[in-house]
């Protein structure tokens, strides 16, 4: 996946998210484990309304509280107890959220999949949305898309690597494609793809293989 043969890449640059913008995006990050998106901005919503997305507040509410705001991001206890312990964890450290983001990114991931419940592509959506950080996020969408295409299978290290050695070391970019490849897939790359309408077909092994009827 190179420049050269997909043409210059182009992204809009995002302006710094203040503090409440990025609790908002960690807490989505870990609202959205295993659910689609918008599930979990169902529960975001909820939460706003019911006054909790304030990081003293999510530390402190009640866990059963907290679950019930949280019902439609599914596994909704799980991701209560999740959310507590990483705001209690923020309060405890220096009661900064921007502090905390504001870390070499080798050491902010260290820190954060050390916490319960934030595995790699959480730990990564938190540095790439919130902390603005250079790091691509790798999701199901992600490798089965360079499944189909290159047919490459990769795991999420080797998928990571795969693309932060072909793109522009940007955090507006890996932002904006990831982004891309989420589109893409729900529209064409889907469980069952579409090959028929991916313009991406002539260049895709998977799509090769299947217009050959091989």
């Amino acid at each position: 996946m190179s420049n050269r043969r997909f043409g210059k890449a182009t992204y809009a640059k995002r302006e710094k998210l203040n503090r409440h913008q990025q609790l908002e995006v960690c807490v989505g990050s870990i609202l959205a484990q295993n659910t689609a998106w918008s599930n979990a901005a169902k529960a975001i919503e909820r939460l706003k309304q019911d006054r909790l997305l304030d990081l003293e507040t999510l530390a402190t509410c009640s866990q059963a509280r907290l679950a019930n705001c949280i019902r439609s991001a599914g596994f909704f206890n799980q991701k209560a107890l999740r959310l507590k312990l990483f705001c209690r964890h923020v309060l405890k450290r220096d009661g900064s959220i921007s502090v905390l983001l504001n870390q070499p990114v080798e050491d902010l991931r260290s820190e954060l999949v050390s916490l319960h419940g934030i595995g790699p592509e959480t730990c990564d959506s938190m540095m790439l949305y919130a902390g603005q950080k250079p790091v691509f996020v790798v999701d199901a969408y992600t490798l089965r898309l360079v499944d189909r295409l290159y047919a490459l299978r990769l795991d999420y290290a080797a998928g990571q690597a795969f693309f932060q050695s072909s793109l522009p070391d940007k955090a507006g970019l890996f932002n904006e494609f990831h982004g891309l490849i989420v589109e893409h897939s729900k529209a064409f790359c889907r469980s069952k793809p579409d090959c028929k309408g991916c313009f991406l077909k002539k260049n895709c092994k998977w799509g090769q293989k299947s217009e050959s009827g091989k």
